[in-house]
């Protein structure tokens, strides 16, 4: 899946919010191990054009976890 999700990012890449709405229905659907996998990758590949929407989906996704932990 974390290879789709790869492939799937560098075609949305055009389009920011595009872009924005695959990373984070990917970081929903990934296991935690591949999430940070895909982190290290989006920050390599498009932290340049995305640093924002890169920085921003990945702490929703922080927030979401650290949220069900504590219920």
């Amino acid at each position: 899946m974390l290879k789709y999700t790869k492939f799937i990012l560098n075609k949305m890449s055009f389009d920011r919010l595009l872009f924005e709405k695959e990373l984070r229905k990917a970081i929903g659907l990934l296991s935690a191990i591949e999430v940070l996998e895909l982190r290290v990758w989006c920050e390599a590949q498009f932290g340049n054009d995305f640093q924002g929407i890169i920085a921003l989906a990945f702490a929703d996704q922080r927030y979401q976890c650290e949220t069900e932990l504590t219920e």
